[in-house]
């Protein structure tokens, strides 16, 4: 019978022993099975270290931007190309008058086509818009007479000049068959301006320069109205 509880004793030691030892055991396990080491577990980086990115307002490459003063993304611009305008023709002052020698540049130009021709051009000098009346009075040399115009020459409103600009007529000056009489070689050339009326010259005229071999004119010599453009003026 002692025997007996003396072998309870020692199973119970016994197993007071197994239990303190699985105590023990889990106190030293995280539960995963590995052993716990404490503070000496190094942690896994989650960022890179800051002093690997650019730092704002560093020297990066232009494509990848920079940062404002407010931490936000700056954003390049660029300034626009300034306009430039096309140059603009002189703006007329005061009220219109007429065009005539004291307030225009006339040039007198032989054409190769249309054969026996010639162009007039009149350039506007003054400071006030001007108007071409009419037709141009030429007188070539010494002529007493002054050339016919062209009827279905006449355009439909009365040549405008601002400054600058200029008009055009056109002078037929012998037959290009050679039907026309009278003929002679013409050293200098006049032409005068009309006023609104068409029945009078007014103003100074002008004297555009010649070859210096002259113009041969006969008496089928006849002049255009001024036009506003050189294709109306020969075509």
């Amino acid at each position: 019978m002692s025997s007996l509880r003396t072998s309870r004793t020692r199973l119970v030691g016994a197993a007071a022993t197994v239990v303190l030892a699985a105590l023990s055991l889990t106190a030293c396990n995280d539960g995963t099975g590995a052993r716990n080491e404490g503070a000496a577990t190094a942690t896994t980086p989650t960022a890179s270290s800051s002093s690997d990115a650019p730092s704002a307002g560093s020297g990066s490459d232009s494509s990848s931007g920079s940062s404002s003063s407010d931490g936000k993304p700056a954003t390049a611009t660029t300034k626009p190309a300034p306009h430039t305008s096309a140059p603009k023709e002189p703006a007329s002052s005061g009220k219109p008058v007429t065009c005539e020698g004291s307030n225009t540049k006339t040039v007198a130009a032989p054409l190769s086509r249309p054969l026996n021709h010639m162009l007039l051009t009149v350039t506007n000098t003054g400071g006030k818009r001007c108007y071409l009346y009419g037709y141009p009075a030429v007188r070539f040399g010494e002529a007493q007479a002054v050339p016919p115009v062209i009827e279905d020459s006449q355009p439909q409103a009365v040549v405008t000049l601002e400054p600058g600009q200029t008009g055009y007529a056109s002078v037929s000056l012998s037959a290009g068959d050679g039907s026309g009489s009278n003929g002679y070689t013409a050293k200098s050339l006049t032409v005068y301006f009309h006023g609104s009326s068409g029945n009078e010259s007014v103003g100074a005229g002008a004297h555009p320069s010649l070859p210096a071999k002259g113009i041969y004119v006969d008496d089928s010599l006849k002049v255009t109205y001024w036009q506003q453009s050189m294709d109306d003026a020969i075509g």
